[in-house]
């Protein structure tokens, strides 16, 4: 049966007045519902300013921890979250008719596989064997034109416009999200963030960080954000850590899973 830990953390910094980030999760309570729904983890990044954007980033991880909830069980964790992110997106352009706008990435855990949904430029991190794999794509501008070659690494790593996001929940009344699943083993590692910590510290830095031996979840998340703050301290930074205990290994037959005897 899948096990895991894990913590999450918020903080305003030292800079900014508000906290437009927000982080959710849903657990399951029994052995049943492990199986069946699995574990959900949210994390939003809001944008509007004049506390607006803590009203987007609420109302995405809230209505994504929702919806996720009311969903057949027999439907999959790609399907669940690809309709739960849109009901979200639905909320929040209802709400201020695109006046207001968040980032958002999900993880939904079940059997050995993460769902790993997002829009905009909050990211997921798989760390294995100490080594951070990046799971999610920036929806920024800059990285779309990384893309198809307008701009070289170095302008896009420059460039004054790296922030602007090209795809966000809440912007237009239809929002496509990016959705893949992954394999997970046993002592891997998940690492949901906003751009307050990718922005402000690299990627093995943040690897060393999470993976530090004989220190907890709750403390390694602390020590992110107080690192984030000291590098930059310009943004909001949340951090979700999830830490595989154990997997159950199945198979998939047209969607559905399958014991692996």
């Amino acid at each position: 049966m899948l096990e895991i830990e894990f913590a999450e953390a918020t903080d305003r910094g030292p800079v900014r007045e508000h906290n437009e980030d927000f982080v959710g999760h849903s657990l399951p309570s029994t052995d049943e519902q492990a199986r069946t729904r699995g574990w959900l983890f949210t994390l939003a990044d809001g944008v509007g300013g004049q506390e607006r954007g803590e009203v987007a980033s609420q109302l995405t991880v809230d209505t994504v921890l929702a919806e996720f909830g009311k969903a057949p069980v027999a439907e999959n964790s790609s399907s669940r979250l690809t309709r739960a992110v849109q009901a979200a997106n639905t909320a929040v352009y209802g709400a201020a008719h695109g006046g207001i706008a968040s980032t958002l990435v999900a993880c939904a855990l079940r059997f050995n596989r993460a769902t790993i949904a997002h829009v905009g430029d909050s990211r997921c991190y798989l760390i294995r064997n100490g080594r951070p794999a990046l799971l999610t794509r920036d929806h920024t501008v800059v990285n779309d034109q990384l893309l198809i070659g307008i701009f070289t690494e170095q302008q896009a790593r420059t460039s004054a416009a790296r922030n602007v996001l090209s795809r966000s929940i809440g912007t237009n009344l239809f929002v496509s999200p990016d959705v893949n699943e992954h394999d997970i083993r046993r002592d891997d590692l998940l690492l949901l963030c906003s751009d307050g910590l990718h922005g402000a510290v690299a990627d093995d830095k943040i690897a060393r960080i999470a993976t530090l031996p004989n220190v907890s979840l709750n403390n390694i998340a602390e020590q992110l954000i107080t690192i984030a703050n000291q590098s930059d301290g310009g943004d909001n930074v949340s951090v979700q850590l999830i830490r595989i205990k154990n997997v159950e290994a199945v198979g998939m037959y047209r969607g559905r899973p399958y014991r692996l005897h």
